[in-house]
C-alpha cells in the first residue's frame, strides 16, 4: 500500500493476543463477557483474512488464570503462541519479544486481559522499545470502569493510541471497494454491532422488494 495517510498499514501491523483466558474472564465487570469474546473473534477473523501475524500469550494457564479461549486460536489458526515463565508483563518474556521482532514489524495491535496489566504494561514497554502501539480497549476487559480509564490515560500518556474493535476493522480494512468486503460486512456483523445486521437484512429486503416486488399487497384496499 502506497500510502496510509496516518493510518494502521496492515502490511506493518503485528496482533498481540495476550492472555485472553477463561479465568481471568471471570474478573472482568467493565464490559459484559459474550461482547468481549465476539471482540477478540472479530480481531483473529480480521487477522486471518488479511494475513496479519497473530502472536499469542497466557498468564499461567494451568492455573486458576485458565486457558485461552478456543476462539483466538479457532479463528486464527496461524498465530504463534509463546508460553511464559511467570512474567505478569509479557514483554518481560524474551521468547515473546523475540516472535515480535522475527516478523520484522514495527506496528503492535494489543489486547489483554485484564486491561490494566495485560494489555497496559506491554504496551508502555513496547513504545519504550520503539514500536508504534495501537490499545483495542473493548477486546481487553477490566475489573472496574475507573481501572480501564485510567489505563486509557496511561497508554496516551506513553504514547500509544487506544482505539475500539470496530475502528480497528474498519482501519485495516480500508475500502469496500475489495474481494473481500462482504466478509468484513459479516465480521463487524456478526461479532461488533449486531445493529449494522439488521441494516443488512433491510437493505436485502429492500432489493429483493426492487426485483421481484412487495410481499405484502395492499392495492385491494385502495
Amino acid at each position: 500500500m502506497a500510502s496510509t495517510n496516518g493510518m494502521l498499514d496492515p502490511d506493518d501491523s503485528v496482533i498481540l493476543l495476550i492472555d485472553h483466558q477463561s479465568g481471568l474472564f471471570n474478573t472482568v465487570r467493565d464490559l459484559p463477557i459474550p461482547d468481549l469474546r465476539n471482540y477478540v473473534t472479530a480481531i483473529a477473523k480480521t487477522a486471518t483474512l488479511l494475513n496479519i501475524p497473530v502472536i499469542t500469550t497466557a498468564s499461567v494457564p494451568d492455573g486458576p488464570n485458565g486457558p485461552l479461549i478456543p476462539e483466538v486460536h479457532q479463528y486464527a489458526p496461524h498465530a504463534v503462541y509463546v508460553p511464559r515463565t511467570g512474567q505478569i508483563n509479557a514483554w518481560d518474556n524474551p521468547p515473546f519479544v523475540q516472535a515480535i521482532e522475527k516478523t520484522g514489524r514495527k506496528t503492535l495491535i494489543i489486547a489483554g486481559t485484564l486491561t490494566s496489566v495485560c494489555m497496559t504494561f506491554p504496551a508502555v514497554s513496547a513504545v519504550q522499545a520503539g514500536y508504534k502501539v495501537y490499545c483495542v480497549v473493548d477486546a481487553s476487559g477490566n475489573w472496574s470502569k475507573l481501572a480501564t480509564d485510567t489505563s486509557i490515560a496511561r497508554v496516551t500518556q506513553a504514547g500509544a493510541i487506544p482505539t475500539d474493535t470496530f475502528a480497528i476493522v474498519a482501519e485495516l480494512m480500508r475500502t469496500w471497494n475489495r474481494p473481500e468486503g462482504s466478509r468484513f460486512a459479516e465480521i463487524l456483523a456478526d461479532h461488533v454491532c449486531p445493529e449494522y445486521k439488521c441494516l443488512i437484512e433491510s437493505y436485502g429486503k429492500a432489493q429483493a422488494v426492487v426485483k421481484d416486488g412487495p410481499e405484502t399487497k395492499l392495492d385491494k384496499y385502495k
